[in-house]
């Protein structure tokens, strides 16, 4: 099989409440893949220095972004987007959070979406998101693409964490992850995941409802059930890399899962 993989994260998505927003495509889900809900981020759990750390394979002390303020790397680590690129891999990314722009270098990603999180409503972003995704998908077959969906984190902030309006709001990313996922030809592997938690109304916290995240794999040859093993997210990149037949970076910290 012609393995391709589609990576989706919900930011701010809490390991927890992917039982409590009652969604049930949940469970399904669960139930066909292999999974943890205890796998970890990386300090500090903030949005940027944790996308560069799944997307670098590092910590945010080698990689240097400590804020949502993007600074060149001193010390250069290739990034997924751009290593598969090198791989001859063909990459798509589709998102609402405009800072995430810098997880690849220019030509790295063949087809990408941005819509304005803060001038359209999250949850059409992510459903315009997602329908971007399943036309690229359908039309192209990318090797590698990235679906971003920003409403879970928005709304933490806004109504607090496992509020009822954020609880709604992680229901709504799985209506849409079911969306996608039915849609899918059968050569995708799907990984779902998040960047962090969060508490009350914020995150950054070294706390386990800030560093607990889940990591949802699912593909039809890799065995279902419960992960024995701990998960980082610096290990998302390395496994994305075997699943696509590529050896991963030698700078890359994370191991694959696999």
């Amino acid at each position: 099989m012609n393995r391709k993989v589609l990576l989706i994260l919900a930011d701010g998505m809490r390991a927890d409440a992917l039982e409590a927003c009652g969604n049930p495509f949940v469970g399904e889900f669960l139930h066909g893949s292999a999974y943890t809900l205890r796998a970890r981020t990386v300090m500090p759990s903030v949005t940027l220095p944790c996308h560069m750390s799944l997307f670098h394979s590092v910590t945010p002390q080698r990689h240097g972004i400590l804020s949502n303020t993007y600074t060149p790397q001193v010390r250069y680590v290739s990034g997924l987007f751009d290593h598969l690129s090198e791989a001859k891999k063909r990459c798509a990314f589709f998102y609402d959070w405009e800072e995430l722009r810098d997880l690849s270098r220019p030509g790295a990603v063949e087809y990408s979406q941005y819509l304005h999180g803060h001038k359209l409503p999250s949850q059409e972003t992510m459903r315009r998101n997602a329908d971007a995704a399943v036309a690229c998908i359908r039309e192209s077959a990318p090797d590698f693409v990235f679906l971003y969906f920003g409403h879970p984190d928005t709304t933490g902030h806004a109504c607090g964490w496992m509020s009822p309006e954020y609880k709604t709001a992680v229901h709504d990313v799985w209506t849409n992850i079911q969306r996608v996922v039915g849609a899918l030809p059968e050569e995708y592997a799907v990984i779902v995941t998040a960047d962090h938690g969060g508490h009350d109304r914020i995150h950054g916290l070294e706390v386990d409802e800030d560093m607990t995240i889940p990591f949802v794999l699912h593909a039809a040859d890799i065995p279902a059930g419960e992960l024995g093993r701990e998960v980082s997210i610096i290990d998302i990149a390395p496994t994305i890399a075997q699943l696509l037949g590529v050896s991963p970076c030698e700078d890359w910290d994370g191991k694959s899962i696999l």
